[in-house]
């Protein structure tokens, strides 16, 4: 990967380098079947009951700053990157990517949420953003933590041509609540199991200990069964502007 798309409006992000995101395909991500090595799909998680029912003004990739706040959310900074492919490791290019997760307290975006009163004000909760050809992503976020009764996670949505194709949930590689978790357990096979678990590592030289994360999705189509390109009736990212490294 030859850069990091960066919004220009945030001047404060730092240019990464060295990150998870510059490295290749993961071991993990490959399966030998039938004397074939394929890529292995990642699996599909459910989008639960607190994906946003009322989107922030700012839905942009950076939610540790909302709008032109002079005031950053809490918690571990995390720069989160990755790639969406095909199931032959196509990229995917213009798919729309969307993050939504809880706070440093453990609160969603969501009328609904648990301790909800003791949200993060500074904090977006939700963000988009557009792949570029080789089908990356970026979103500057902070580092999940626990909900009632849940593992650390973060959802994702990927959307193309305007509907949603495919949904699933990120965890952090490690941490003990993944063995507990319900939904991660229905996952019975290991390797599936092992493309959700990102490793949250520290970005080098970094004064305020931030971190890199990196998570390729490998969805269950070809570029056959893609569209040709078309992003009519998906909301585009506002007020975002990519930048190449």
């Amino acid at each position: 990967m030859s850069g990091i798309w960066t919004p220009n409006r945030r001047s404060v992000l730092r240019t990464l380098t060295g990150t998870a995101a510059a490295a290749a395909f993961s071991g993990s991500l490959f399966r030998q079947e039938a004397f074939a090595e394929e890529l292995l799909k990642t699996p599909a998680m459910t989008e639960g009951p607190f994906y946003p029912d009322k989107l922030p003004l700012d839905t942009d990739n950076d939610l540790l700053i909302i709008n032109h706040s002079i005031t950053r959310a809490v918690g571990e900074i995390t720069h989160l990157t990755g790639r969406v492919l095909t199931a032959t490791g196509s990229p995917i290019r213009n798919a729309f990517v969307e993050i939504w997760q809880v706070d440093n307290n453990g609160v969603y975006l969501h009328s609904g949420s648990s301790d909800k009163g003791k949200e993060d004000a500074n904090f977006q909760g939700y963000g988009r953003f557009l792949t570029d050809h080789k089908g990356q992503y970026y979103f500057r976020t902070v580092k999940p933590v626990t909900y009632p009764g849940r593992t650390p996670h973060i959802h994702v949505g990927v959307s193309r041509g305007g509907k949603r194709i495919f949904t699933t949930q990120l965890l952090i590689n490690g941490h003990p609540g993944n063995e507990k978790d319900g939904l991660y357990k229905s996952i019975t096979d290991p390797l599936l199991r092992e493309t959700l678990l990102v490793d949250f590592k520290p970005l080098p030289d970094s004064k305020i200990g931030e971190l890199t994360a990196n998570f390729d999705m490998v969805l269950g189509v070809t570029a056959e069964e893609l569209e040709d390109g078309n992003t009519m009736g998906v909301p585009q990212p506002d007020r975002v502007t990519r930048r190449r490294r």
